[in-house]
């Protein structure tokens, strides 16, 4: 059964700058509330990472201010990965850790993520605690008991040799051409010094963060100018993260773009080679129907949740199971970290293919992708055509028209009044003309 959250969203707090929640004030509140929320013994310990916009300076202040009012003690990162972050709130024994970040979105929003000690997300109870906190008149410890802030001056030194960790020791990647494009955001520093110290030749584009151009033309949410630097430098592959650094796309040498779903294929294939997939992969209900088909031609379980990497994650945890992703490149390697790691999922790839002795174009065509058609129909307020009669029929209808080589998927939007209606299947043109009919018949039933 979900929990109602006030503030909280499927991944932490989110918003436009300036516009409530997204407000100094705000976010003085919060730092407050989850001081209070995490004391258990003594004075605890909360990590505190940012991604490269501008208004992060802000943000971090206010929250140092509410954290130090509470009692609670502040180690300040600075620009740094969302994973970096859980990561280090793990190694440094913290009570918690918290990331200043909107991820793929532009400068103008921000937000904030939470992890707990563990570097996964927090649990229901304490983020329900940080809302009753916030929702509390606010305190201040007495002067003796405040909390005092420091700087981890060698944190990106850390989280690198984290992530080349997750690959051998031995692994020598001299020879290999490729362009990381860093979407002048967290990744900007620690992507190209990973890569360089593993003896990859890097070429780099979206490395110049002004606290603006976050996410703006370049990174894992706009392919092109990756497309066209690895063609012209004539590039073994290219890699794509997002603001934060939890999702990652790649182009393969002829400028074709490989997903999350393309990206799952080659690590899970890679692991059950090797004996270390331990079950199957978890997908979500946006994964292309072709990664399903796919894996099951090799026997290997998939498993699909509701959208959000916090599903995607639970979903593992619930089967034990070590890989998992989605299509819009959050990637969750078990193996090696606690949530999606864009750096980590990019050097398994790359590992898999130099092990394998094949090349990302080679993998892109070793399965099917199945044609899908998206159609968004607004919905007037209070509308749940999803539980209409002759939506129900229709959606019955069509699925038994794809005869098991296809699917049907309606799923409301989290942020938009809209319902997204999803038709996959073999047929390009029978799915385009399925997701037209059903979508006139939500229109109808609205």
């Amino acid at each position: 059964m979900a929990v109602s959250r006030k503030y909280f969203g499927t991944d932490g707090i989110r918003g436009r700058v300036g516009e409530y929640p997204v407000t100094p004030d705000f976010l003085l509140k919060l730092g407050w509330a989850a001081g209070k929320a995490f004391q258990k013994q003594g004075r605890c310990h909360i990590l505190v990472g940012k991604d490269t916009r501008i208004s992060g300076y802000m943000f971090e202040s206010a929250l140092q201010a509410g954290l130090s009012a509470a009692g609670a003690n502040v180690l300040l990162l600075g620009p740094m990965p969302t994973p970096a972050v859980a990561y280090l709130t793990r190694t440094f024994h913290a009570e918690a850790g918290i990331v200043i970040s909107a991820s793929h979105n532009p400068h103008h929003d921000n937000g904030i993520k939470f992890f707990s000690g563990k570097g996964s997300k927090l649990p229901d109870d304490i983020e329900l605690e940080i809302e009753r906190l916030i929702d509390s008149p606010m305190t201040v410890v007495d002067s003796a008991e405040l909390g005092k802030a420091s700087r981890i001056n060698d944190a990106a030194g850390r989280y690198t040799e984290f992530c080349k960790s997750s690959v051998p020791s031995s692994t020598d990647l001299s020879g290999l051409r490729v362009v990381l494009d860093c979407a002048h955001g967290a990744t900007y520093k620690i992507a190209p010094n990973v890569f360089r110290e593993l003896g990859a030749e890097v070429l780099t584009i979206g490395v110049q963060p002004d606290g603006l151009n976050i996410n703006a033309g370049v990174g894992s949410t706009h392919m092109a100018q990756l497309q066209k630097a690895v063609m012209e430098s004539r590039a073994d592959l290219g890699i794509a993260f997002d603001g934060d650094g939890d999702r990652v796309l790649m182009v393969d040498h002829h400028g074709h773009v490989v997903d999350g779903d393309g990206l799952l294929y080659i690590i899970a294939c890679d692991l059950q080679e090797r004996g270390q997939l331990a079950g199957g992969v978890v997908g979500t209900q946006m994964s292309n129907l072709g990664l399903e088909l796919a894996l099951q031609e090799k026997g290997i379980p998939f498993a699909r949740t509701c959208v959000g990497d916090r599903h995607v994650i639970a979903g593992m945890q619930e089967r034990g199971w070590v890989l998992g992703g989605e299509s819009s490149g959050h990637i969750v390697c078990a193996r090696h970290t606690t949530t999606g790691d864009a750096i980590i999922a990019a050097l398994q790839v790359v590992r898999a293919l130099q092990r394998r002795g094949t090349t990302l174009e080679a993998e892109r065509q070793a399965w099917q992708r199945l044609p899908q058609t998206l159609v968004n129909v607004r919905l007037p307020e209070g509308s749940d055509p999803m539980e209409h009669p002759e939506v129900k029929a229709a959606c019955e209808q069509v699925s038994a028209r794809m005869a098991g080589q296809g699917r049907v998927l309606l799923r409301k939007s989290g942020t938009e009044p809209l319902l997204r209606v999803m038709v996959e299947g073999v047929d390009e043109s029978e799915v385009e003309a399925c997701a037209s009919e059903l979508a006139e018949i939500v229109r109808r039933a609205c």
